[in-house]
């Protein structure tokens, strides 16, 4: 199938809505009308008015990797600690095989990333958990998650051009966009996902992204880890090897649950895409902390997880649903 790039190069917007849609209804995308507007959105408000579906990029197209695409991760809680150095936190609850147990979300509390105000935040989660009532998150309220809580979907897609990138997340039908080469403005509005800006650094996407809106439900993680208006993520992306992500894979599968998804094929062999993400806070962490994610190319139709079409999120108690003041239009 060609790229959204083979499209916008030759400026023909019926071409690229054509091929927006195909993404949505196959080979292996749902049929999801949510889905079907968003992109849509998208593709009409951001990227045909952008100077990159006119003219090509200015960077040798050849350094520039394609990250296009649907990538799946259907593990939970999702960060793979590293190989070394300051991680994530982790789960003390542990199931028979010794992988974190999803069902009773304990943050590790004594990891030393976390200041002790933090530590007690975290502490105090773990032992709702335990309890059997379960806390809210971002998720199970329908409130956006933002970085770097989001990169535990199961599902990302990419859309990819010169000056932006947007990146949805199945759950929710989450949106980020990221702005290419630029900076970030003097005076920041914080936003639920922060203003994201990007480049490239030879075969690697890096995100910078600040000014994360510290909302009722804030999380940096599951385990209902805080974070402070410092928030401070950097993300990095590449297209590499099966065989070198087998380090990561085997961390992946000692520490995460597999989820109730199969979205990818076990005997692919193929270039995978990780993210090698870092995280720095001063009002919350003592020091920076590094995790990745690492996606392997999906297989079979997008399912949505809308969460206000189910807003029952423990028995007997509705998700707390952002509303607005007044209505968009």
């Amino acid at each position: 199938m060609p790229t959204v790039g083979d499209h916008w190069k030759s400026a023909d917007a019926s071409a690229l809505l054509v091929h927006a849609y195909r993404c949505v209804t196959g080979p292996h995308g749902g049929k999801s009308i949510m889905r079907t507007l968003i992109i849509a959105t998208t593709v009409a408000a951001g990227l045909f008015s952008s100077p990159a579906f006119t003219q090509q990029p200015s960077q040798g197209k050849a350094s520039i990797p394609d990250f296009s695409g649907i990538w799946a991760h259907p593990y939970l809680p999702g960060f793979e600690p590293p190989a070394s150095g300051p991680g994530p936190i982790l789960n003390r609850s542990r199931l028979r095989d010794g992988v974190a147990n999803f069902n009773q979300l304990v943050g590790d509390y004594t990891n030393p990333i976390l200041q002790p105000w933090a530590a007690e935040v975290v502490k105090k989660h773990g032992e709702i958990s335990l309890a059997g009532i379960g806390y809210p998150t971002p998720s199970s309220q329908c409130w956006p998650g933002g970085v770097p809580y989001i990169f535990w979907d199961y599902l990302l897609q990419i859309f990819q051009l010169s000056d932006r990138i947007t990146m949805i997340y199945r759950h929710n039908n989450e949106v980020r966009h990221v702005r290419m080469n630029d900076a970030h403005p003097t005076h920041l509005a914080p936003s639920w996902y922060g203003d994201a800006v990007g480049h490239y650094e030879g075969d690697t996407l890096v995100i910078d992204t600040v000014g994360i809106r510290v909302g009722p439900f804030a999380m940096a993680d599951m385990y209902g880890t805080p974070h402070s208006p410092a928030l401070h993520v950097v993300e990095r992306y590449r297209l590499i090897d099966y065989n070198d992500a087998k380090d990561a894979f085997e961390r992946n599968e000692k520490e995460n649950s597999r989820g109730p998804y199969s979205d990818f094929d076990h005997n692919y062999r193929g270039k995978v895409l990780q993210l090698h993400f870092t995280v720095e806070d001063k009002g919350v962490f003592t020091m920076p902390w590094t995790a990745t994610i690492t996606c392997r190319p999906a297989v079979g139709e997008w399912t949505d997880l809308i969460c206000t079409e189910n807003t029952q999120w423990y028995s007997g108690k509705n998700a707390d649903v952002p509303t607005a003041n007044k209505p968009d239009f």
